[in-house]
């Protein structure tokens, strides 16, 4: 790709207490008029993205940045556009856009470019259409910064299923199951369990790969997507269709092939040293945030994980934090 050819621009995902983020619909008179978008703008000369980021909010909204952290960092095509008598209203271009969370600002946000605003929850849009290079974001804001791996081979039954309780009433909302040492048999039955807890609460529940044998299992049980392991993302040559799909990556080369699959996440370990993988060199903070700089993929954290290091991770890049053991102490 040539360099030359890119636009680089800052986006901001605005996003209250609620979880409800700020969109703007494009006014008249711009390419793209009547499609909604997050707030940003093109990174200018001698400008870094966060720069044009805090410029952009404070000459389109009036707002002052007061807490941010990077996220995503998406490539996107915009094709040529025609206006509605057949003539060039965009010229096609490439977009480099920067995502960053912005969760505390000063000033309440006004359309200072005759833009419309409205607060939208990403799961349930009530405006349309969609900026296309958009509308993947509001898929990965729908999922939540913490995410459980079911730990029953240290807890016990009786244990596990009382915590996951716990979990879940305290707002646990997305979680892996992941037991190796269950049979086939015994897998499904305790899947089955774990679901059917989850539902009530809207949780997403994901199955690892190394315990599932079909994916036609991962639909009838009614789980939300299915979780590579490491060897098994390495050899996937497309994307489960009709479901989510995640990956544990240790590495650039996992990285690289979770992106070129399109997946919806993916978990980077270990960040800190594990008492399940002791043998195992961590990454730290400083490379796990080498790693996914400019990463298209919402990444959690994995690895000595607890709650109290979700705003450490997000700092660094992280979606949100993923923990076997922390999550259910």
């Amino acid at each position: 790709m040539n360099k030359l050819n890119v636009t680089h621009a800052a986006v901001g995902v605005i996003q209250r207490g609620d979880g409800a983020v700020l969109l703007g619909e494009r006014p008249i008179g711009k390419p793209w008029a009547g499609y909604w978008e997050f707030p940003g703008g093109k990174v200018e000369v001698n400008e870094t993205p966060i720069q044009a980021l805090v410029r952009e909010l404070r000459e389109e909204l009036g707002i002052t940045v007061k807490s941010h952290s990077p996220w995503l960092t998406r490539t996107f095509d915009y094709p040529e556009k025609l206006d509605a008598k057949g003539r060039l209203e965009s010229a096609a271009k490439i977009v480099k856009l920067h995502f960053f969370i912005v969760t505390q600002w000063d000033g309440e946000p006004q359309g200072l470019e005759n833009q419309t605003l409205s607060w939208q929850t990403p799961e349930k849009l009530t405006v349309s259409p969609m900026l296309p290079a958009n509308a993947p974001i509001l898929s990965a804001l729908g999922l939540p910064q913490v995410y459980a791996i079911t730990n029953l081979h240290e807890l016990g039954e009786t244990m596990f299923f009382a915590r996951l309780k716990t979990a879940l009433n305290g707002g646990l909302r997305m979680m892996q199951i992941r037991e190796k040492q269950l049979s086939a048999e015994d897998f499904l039955e305790f899947s089955r369990k774990v679901i059917s807890m989850a539902e009530p609460y809207g949780a997403k529940v994901f199955l690892n790969s190394a315990n599932l044998l079909e994916e036609s299992t991962l639909l009838s049980l009614g789980a939300t997507g299915l979780h590579l392991t490491s060897n098994d993302l390495m050899r996937a040559q497309q994307k489960p269709a009709n479901i989510l799909c995640g990956a544990s990556c240790h590495n650039r080369q996992d990285l690289a092939q979770a992106e070129i699959l399109g997946l919806d996440y993916v978990l980077l370990s270990p960040v800190h040293a594990t008492q399940s993988h002791a043998e195992v060199t961590p990454l730290g903070w400083k490379n796990f945030a080498k790693l996914i700089q400019g990463y298209s993929l919402p990444v959690y954290a994995l690895g000595g994980m607890q709650l109290a290091d979700l705003h450490e991770a997000k700092q660094n890049g992280a979606h949100g934090v993923a923990m076997l053991r922390g999550v259910w102490r």
